[in-house]
C-alpha cells in the first residue's frame, strides 16, 4: 500500500532551532564575556537518564552554552539535592538549571524542582513557571517538549485555530502543558487518559491527536482520522521478546534488535501513516525538538536574567 501522510522532520526542524540558538548564544557571549551556562544534575546512575544526559551535554558544547555537570550518588538525600540546587541558584554563571528525572526514590522530586529558581527553570516545571503557562503570559520558560510540538505544528503550517485537538496522556510533563499550549492557540482540546470511555472513539474526533501516553504502538490506525495531524510523542524500547510480530517482520527493527538487542517505537502504529494526513515518527520526530527547545530555553534564561 503506498504510503500517504507527508512526514513532520524533527531532524531537519531541530537544525532550524539549533543554528538560531547558537546565533543568540554567540552574542550572548560577545555582550557579556562569557557564555550562556546550563547546569545538568543527574542523581544515580538510571542508564537512561545517563544516555539523555550525555546528549543534552553534547548539544551545549554544539550551541556555545557552557554545560555545568553535577552528578551527586544515589543514595544522596532530599536536603543534600536540595543544597546543590541553592548553589547553583547562587552561581551567576549557571543560567539555567535542569534536573534530570525520574530522581532516585527517596528523593522528594517536588520539593527539589520547586527549589530551582523560577528564573533558571529551563524544563518549565517551576509552579510559576505553570502558572504563567496556564495564564498566557509571554517571556516564561515552557516545558521543552510541549515547545517542541508546537514548533513542529508551526513548521508544517498547521494552524490549531478552530482545530479539534485531542491529547492522550495527562501528565504534567507533556500532556498538561501540550494541551494549554493548544489552547491558547485557539483549539478546542480534549485530554485522554487510561479512563477515558471509548478512547478510540474519542481520538478519531482529532483534526490533531498528539500521542504522549508512553505505550508502545497503542494508537492504532483506526484511531485515526482521515487526514489528522497526528504527533507522537512517545519514545518506547522494545527487545525482540516483548516485540509484537509487525514490529519483528521488519528489517530495519531486525537489525536494531541484532546490533544494539532492543528498538525504539513511538505510541502510534507504523501503519498510520495510512491515513494520517500528517506524521511525525519515533524516533527522529519530537525527541530531537525536545533537546532544541532544551538550548532554546538555556539561551532565553541568560538573556532574561540580564535584562
Amino acid at each position: 500500500m503506498t504510503k500517504k501522510a507527508q512526514i513532520i522532520d524533527g531532524r531537519a526542524i531541530s537544525k532550524e532551532v539549533l543554528d538560531e540558538v547558537r546565533k543568540e548564544a554567540a552574542g550572548f557571549a560577545a555582550q557579556h564575556g562569557r557564555p550562556p551556562g546550563l547546569a545538568v544534575v543527574l542523581a544515580g546512575e538510571d542508564p537512561a537518564s545517563g544516555v539523555y544526559v550525555r546528549m543534552k551535554t553534547r548539544a551545549c558544547g554544539d550551541c556555545g552554552i557552557e554545560s555545568f555537570s553535577h552528578s551527586p550518588p544515589g543514595d544522596t538525600t532530599t536536603d543534600e539535592l536540595l543544597g546543590l540546587i541553592d548553589k547553583l541558584n547562587d552561581d551567576e554563571n549557571v543560567d539555567g538549571i535542569l534536573v534530570q528525572l525520574p530522581l532516585p526514590d527517596q528523593i522528594d522530586t517536588r520539593q527539589v524542582l520547586d527549589r530551582v529558581l523560577p528564573a533558571k527553570d529551563v524544563d518549565g516545571f517551576h509552579p510559576v513557571n505553570v502558572g504563567r503557562l496556564v495564564r498566557g503570559d509571554d517571556n516564561v520558560l515552557l516545558p521543552c517538549t510541549p515547545v517542541g510540538v508546537m514548533k513542529l505544528l508551526d513548521s508544517a503550517g498547521v494552524d490549531p485555530h478552530g482545530k479539534r485537538a485531542v491529547v492522550i496522556g495527562r501528565s504534567d510533563i507533556v500532556g498538561k502543558p501540550i494541551a494549554m499550549l493548544l489552547l491558547h492557540r485557539h483549539a478546542t482540546v480534549t485530554i485522554c487518559h487510561s479512563r477515558t470511555p471509548d478512547l478510540p472513539g474519542v481520538a478519531r474526533e482529532a483534526d490533531i491527536l498528539i500521542a504522549a501516553v508512553g505505550r508502545p504502538l497503542m494508537v492504532r490506525r483506526d484511531w485515526i482520522k482521515e487526514g489528522a495531524v497526528v504527533i507522537d510523542v512517545g519514545t518506547n524500547q522494545l527487545t525482540e521478546e516483548n516485540a509484537p510480530e509487525e514490529i519483528l517482520s521488519i528489517p530495519g527493527k531486525r537489525a536494531d534488535f541484532e546490533k544494539k538487542g532492543y528498538t525504539l517505537v513511538g505510541d502510534v502504529a507504523l501503519d498510520a501513516d495510512q491515513v494520517a494526513g500528517m506524521l511525525t515518527l519515533s524516533p527522529g520526530g519530537v525527541g530531537p525538538m525536545t533537546i532544541a527547545s532544551l538550548m532554546s530555553n538555556a539561551v532565553k534564561a541568560a538573556v532574561w536574567r540580564k535584562t
